[in-house]
């Protein structure tokens, strides 16, 4: 790994077009550079045991859920199934449903065949009589309601309709019309008065807040600000840059440790494995197992002979006793299958023929 560059390349900043103003390195100056390099140390040697940390911890959280954390779950989860899904399963399949459409047809039978019957045979006429003695009632209702409703109509016209309408004409609209320019007149006195106050204040206002404001903002804040920006934005590179060495570095220390292990555990095991352990087994297996395995089969191959024979010999015993009780069965006499010739054909036509005519 070579050395790593703290320094930004001349060519590397952005390209200001023309007419705009010069950004990145150039235009940062001896400041930028000033605080880049130290704060690129700083944030290095605080980050590269924190990257390698994260890496270990990334590498520890991996085998732990490949190698317990899934075993585990799969576990859990196929205990909970056992334990819990297959029973309840079992219930409502076996007890709940069928219990269900039980009470459910006992519902039905006692509840909803008795209220179908009564709201057809019972309800239903009583509701079409009620039903016809209302409409007649109301109509009778509803007439008298028109006559009085058009008499009270009349009365409220000439009692408070046109009087009002004249009084609203004749009286209120000219008092209104009255009220209204006055209003107006007022209201425009007003504004002018607000307008002259609102003008002083805000001249007031700008002499003593804006001007002072703007000039603490321009000559304080936005110095400042340019300051903390420049600062903030090379310690977020560093930060960037410190953790891609640190990457680089714990890549390297990893791969040492795994040599290490390769050649201080996994190769002697191999070794072991490959040399002591496969000749040993293939030995065993040779001198031991194949020979009990050529037993074992030998024994079950005679075990297997010696059941044949003896139910062999329990089929031989049964027919024997069955044929002195009942006798030897009757043969069965075998069936022409083969296709009648010619001949035979026309002499069975010919006798089919025969009996009909009888």
């Amino acid at each position: 790994m070579g050395m790593v560059d703290l320094e930004k390349a001349p060519g590397a900043g952005p390209q200001a077009g023309p007419g705009e103003p010069v950004q990145g390195s150039d235009a940062e100056g001896c400041l930028a550079v000033a605080i880049r390099i130290p704060v690129r140390v700083v944030v290095l040697v605080l980050v590269v045991p924190v990257r390698m940390v994260w890496d270990a911890l990334v590498v520890a959280g991996r085998f732990l859920r490949d190698a317990v954390l899934r075993p585990v779950g799969r576990a859990l989860a196929w205990l909970g199934r056992a334990v819990f899904v297959w029973p309840l399963v079992g219930l409502w399949r076996y007890v709940v449903v069928p219990l269900a459409k039980g009470v459910g047809w006992l519902g039905h039978v006692l509840l909803v065949v008795p209220a179908v019957w009564l709201y057809r045979w019972v309800l239903t006429p009583v509701g079409q009589a009620l039903g016809w003695f209302f409409t007649r009632v109301g109509a009778v209702l509803a007439a008298i309601a028109r006559g009085v409703y058009a008499g009270l109509a009349w009365l409220g016209r000439y009692l408070a309709v046109v009087p009002a309408v004249w009084l609203y004409r004749w009286v209120l609209t000219p008092v209104g019309h009255a009220l209204a320019w006055c209003g107006r007149q007022v209201a425009r006195g007003v504004g002018l008065v607000v307008t002259g106050v609102g003008f002083v204040l805000y001249w007031i206002c700008r002499v003593l807040l804006v001007l002072p404001a703007l000039a603490v903002w321009r000559w304080v804040l936005a110095p400042v600000g340019r300051f903390l920006a420049v600062v903030g934005r090379e310690v977020a590179d560093a930060l960037g840059h410190a953790w891609r060495v640190a990457g680089h570095l714990s890549r390297a220390v990893g791969w040492f440790l795994g040599t290490v292990l390769r050649w201080t555990v996994a190769e002697p095991a191999r070794w072991v494995y490959r040399s002591v352990l496969t000749p040993v087994g293939h030995a065993v297996r040779d001198a031991v197992l194949r020979p009990l395995a050529e037993a074992g089969r030998g024994a079950r191959r005679a075990a297997r002979q010696a059941l044949a024979s003896a139910r062999l010999s329990v089929r031989q015993a049964r027919a024997d006793v069955r044929r002195m009780l009942f006798g030897a069965p009757a043969e069965r006499q075998p069936v022409d299958r083969r296709e009648p010739s010619a001949a035979e054909a026309r002499t069975l036509g010919s006798s089919t023929t025969a009996l009909t005519k009888d």
